[in-house]
């Protein structure tokens, strides 16, 4: 009969930096990892900072010059390798194309030093929305970031009109936080749909763009804590955070239809203190701590949770000083084989 007397429970005491370092997409340009870390912290202070190229601030950044073909650039910040650039506002020059009524987009995008920047697309005998293709918008290179297009179809040097600029963020222009995404620090274990959302991971709410040479997104960067975890000695009654289901119905002329309401319940187990002054879990009370379940220690499998920690002590009167302990998640424990 299984039980849990070879059980142990492991939680967060301190964390490992891990600086700045670029993300792999899963080939969907919506979920990213890094390598090595399938672990993330949840503790104040010490989240994980997600960077991708991009603007930061500033809008509709492009416009025309009094001379012909030249295109004002107004002042913006992007990052581009996680460091956030100052660009003062210059100026540029859109290219035509050779043949006349031929179409050719002129990429204006900051390089990975800061730099304003013209990526020429190949002139094409039809407008293209496909990156690369003739007509289309060029590939530009990793690491940059796309402020805008201009697109004409005259080899006619001239003003640039306003209705050839275009600035549609994500198609033309690339700002650092769309599309947003949502951070998952400690995976989803055997739930998950693919490998890739097994551990730690972020996902975009929608595919990014592959703007870049080679048919690439936009990189992304992530500075994240590793946590280190600490035995809890004496701990007893673990219940994971999982989600319970409830049935509600609402009647209606001669029936009654079903609604189904889903909750997270709180993770808890029970810990035997040493005073209930000193002990770890009393410092760390009201954090956001990551908790490390093994159902037997001489096994691979186990489970995680992360939430804010919360503790109802006990001091009876000869009895062992105790407390019982909660972990309020966003999301369900996640199991995993190994």
């Amino acid at each position: 009969m299984p039980t849990a007397k070879l059980a142990k429970i492991l939680v967060e005491t301190s964390a490992v930096l891990v600086d700045f370092a670029v993300m792999t997409h899963a080939g969907d340009g919506q979920v990213f990892t890094i390598s090595g870390g399938t672990l993330w912290s949840g503790y104040a202070g010490k989240t994980p900072d997600v960077r991708p190229n991009g603007i930061v601030s500033g809008r509709n950044l492009l416009s025309a010059g009094s001379t012909v073909d030249v295109v004002k650039v107004a002042a913006f910040t992007a990052y581009s390798k996680s460091v956030e650039k100052t660009v003062t506002a210059t100026s540029v020059t859109a290219l035509r194309p050779t043949t006349g009524g031929y179409y050719k987009i002129t990429s204006v995008s900051m390089a990975s030093n800061g730099s304003v920047v013209v990526v020429a697309g190949t002139e094409g005998a039809a407008s293209s929305e496909v990156r690369n293709a003739a007509g289309g918008p060029p590939y530009i290179p990793v690491d940059s970031v796309e402020v805008g297009q201009v697109r004409v179809s005259s080899s006619t040097a001239a003003v640039i009109a306003t209705a050839e600029f275009f600035q549609d963020v994500p198609t033309h222009t690339q700002r650092w936080d769309v599309p947003s995404w949502n951070e998952f620090n400690i995976g989803q274990g055997e739930a998950a749909l693919t490998s890739a959302q097994k551990n730690a991971h972020i996902k975009f709410v929608s595919a990014l763009v592959n703007k870049h040479a080679a048919g690439v997104p936009k990189r992304t960067y992530i500075k994240y804590y590793t946590p280190s975890l600490t035995e809890v000695e004496r701990a007893l009654d673990f219940v994971p955070a999982d989600e319970s289901h409830s049935v509600g119905s609402e009647e209606y002329y001669r029936g009654s239809i079903a609604s189904v309401t889903s909750t997270i319940g709180q993770a808890t187990f029970r810990a035997l203190l040493n005073d209930g002054l000193t002990d770890s879990l009393v410092a760390n009370k009201n954090q956001v701590l990551t908790v490390k379940y093994f159902q037997d220690e001489n096994k691979s499998p186990y489970s995680l949770t992360q939430g804010k920690l919360g503790i109802s002590r006990q001091n009876p009167f000869g009895g062992q000083v105790a407390a019982d302990v909660t972990i309020s998640s966003e999301i369900i424990t996640a199991e995993f084989s190994s």
